[in-house]
């Protein structure tokens, strides 16, 4: 198998670990890929993942080679969506690469060095954080071989740069290095070559802080908002008022105790 799955306190790891192939993602690999992250999302132990690579690469994308002779009619049978799609746990769906369909209820940390391309940038829009190396970059090389994205990327890169920019990326193919990732968005951290995974950890523990519920209802409905008109979205929003209940009172109590003053959070 190459995906490996550790434990860091509260942090699940995923690596995808196949250097001599520059982590690109074969039908196996994406099945582990998608039970590793179904399961992080089911155990409660669990509050925040990271997903990277061995050898300085994150992932070449899909297996072209393995394609070439084994995709056919069964392999998209297999992936076909129907109209009871929505993403949930539910009913999960595997895409292509793996996770790529999963709306998953907790935070995933892309930590990326070297090539992010193709179905590898795709799983890199997956994630709510990117972390980049200086080397890193990313791309739509699929481009060059008639590949079209399949596992979000014309989802999920307009929603994160804008449509003009996704435009530019998605027909031209070109490479995109770490610090114009940065300047457009689809970067949050940039760091030093080899310290993207330690990077992508320490902002998981700082996350690993924060009453869990509250966090994790926000994030969900910026996610939902995409799809709802305003009214529904604020609709939706106020739904985590539940969590206030939980979470926010008792933190409204601790703050009233002097906790958090003059911006020291180090004991929340």
């Amino acid at each position: 198998m190459s995906i490996r799955v550790e434990q860091d306190g509260e942090i699940t790891v995923v690596t995808i670990d196949r250097a001599e192939a520059r982590n690109a993602v074969n039908p196996e690999m994406a099945d582990a890929l998608f039970r590793a992250f179904t399961a992080f999302d089911r155990d409660d132990s669990r509050k925040v993942a990271v997903l990277t690579g061995v050898n300085g690469v994150f992932s070449a994308g899909f297996d072209l080679k393995w394609a070439a002779d084994n995709v056919h009619e069964t392999w998209f049978a297999e992936h076909e969506l129907d109209s009871s799609f929505d993403g949930h746990d539910d009913r999960p769906r595997k895409g292509p690469m793996g996770p790529t369909r999963l709306t998953l209820s907790k935070p995933v940390i892309g930590a990326i060095s070297g090539p992010a391309v193709a179905g590898g940038m795709e799983l890199a829009l997956w994630c709510d954080l990117r972390v980049m190396e200086a080397s890193a970059y990313m791309g739509v090389y699929c481009r060059r071989w008639g590949v079209p994205l399949i596992d979000g990327g014309t989802v999920r890169l307009p929603r994160i740069v804008g449509h003009g920019r996704a435009m530019d990326l998605i027909l031209t193919g070109r490479k995109v290095d770490a610090q114009e990732c940065r300047e457009i968005g689809l970067a949050n951290y940039l760091c030093d070559d080899g310290a993207a995974l330690e990077t992508a950890l320490a902002i998981a523990r700082d996350i690993t802080r924060y009453p869990q519920a509250c966090m994790r209802a926000d994030r969900i409905s910026a996610i939902r908002q995409w799809s709802l008109g305003p009214e529904e979205a604020l609709a939706n929003e106020w739904k985590s008022a539940a969590t206030f209940r939980k979470e926010g009172m008792a933190g409204a109590g601790r703050f009233s105790q002097g906790k958090g003053r003059a911006g020291d959070f180090g004991d929340i």
